[in-house]
């Protein structure tokens, strides 16, 4: 049976969308995402997303499968962009901007903007450290600017969970950082039970931030969304920046919002088509 496909990208973080609204069981494997997500022997992605159908009175269903095969519970690049694939899926008949969409990491809302942005309420910030998950301190408490041993060296690092695991450390240079190297090292050091994304960040002023990410089952990538959300947390934490930022990744710029009214996390950005295919 041939699978139609549409790849899509958010700031250079690019994904393979599948119309899957017709079953709740993703149609292509972990094992064949992987494949798919090869750059020299697949299509080449960070991942692959899959529209489901709607649970609990949502709009849709949204599952992820990484560039290693493993399964995220959320992806802001990629919900951008399953917005984007859903508002083209419906065509003439779409009748709204704003989908809720079910993942593992609660219901998440894509909006579409008339400027062709869109803009995700994420959530609330889960900022203890059983929620993260990290053993860095204890489970009832925050987990801000505690020390963590990597590759002989001693960073200061606050941690954040967007529905999914973060590592956050500020630095003076983000392009010193040897990401290839020393990204691994972070993802699975035995404090981070369920791995972790890591960021790191340079602040250039409390409105401005630059960061370089690893991602937890994908590694380098040119944009994170959860990261960029939790980083802006992790800077009004730790008193480097202010609530609303621009966060600028290797692959362009989002802008972050962390409301002072409601305590969720705003993140606007684009998402672009690049083409369509068949499996």
């Amino acid at each position: 049976m041939a699978i139609e496909f549409t790849k899509y990208h958010g700031l250079g973080n690019d994904f393979i969308l599948i119309d899957n609204r017709s079953s709740s069981v993703p149609v292509i494997t972990p094992e064949q995402a992987i494949k798919l997500c090869d750059r020299h022997f697949g299509i080449g992605a960070d991942g692959v997303i899959f529209a489901l159908p709607g649970e609990n009175g949502t709009d849709y269903t949204m599952r992820i499968f990484n560039s290693d095969g493993s399964e995220p519970e959320m992806c802001g690049n990629g919900i951008r962009c399953l917005g984007v694939f859903l508002a083209d899926l419906e065509g003439e008949s779409r009748s709204k901007d704003l989908y809720r969409i079910h993942t593992l990491a609660g219901v998440i809302t894509p909006q579409l903007m008339a400027d062709g942005q869109v803009k995700v309420d994420m959530g609330l910030p889960k900022l203890l450290a059983a929620e993260i998950p990290t053993t860095l301190s204890a489970g009832d408490s925050k987990v801000i600017n505690q020390p963590l041993e990597v590759a002989g060296k001693t960073w200061e690092v606050t941690c954040v969970s967007m529905g999914n695991p973060h590592c956050i450390t500020f630095v003076d240079d983000v392009a010193a950082i040897p990401l290839e190297s020393i990204g691994p090292q972070f993802e699975h050091h035995p404090v981070f039970p369920q791995r972790t994304n890591t960021e790191f960040i340079q602040v250039v002023s409390r409105n401005y931030l630059k960061m370089r990410v690893w991602e937890r089952g994908a590694g380098i990538t040119l944009a994170c969304g959860t990261g960029a959300c939790a980083s802006l947390v992790a800077g009004v934490l730790t008193g480097k920046c202010d609530r609303t930022a621009t966060v600028e990744l290797p692959g362009g710029p989002l802008e972050i919002e962390w409301s002072e009214i409601d305590q969720r996390v705003y993140m606007t950005g684009p998402a672009e088509r690049v083409f369509t295919g068949k499996l």
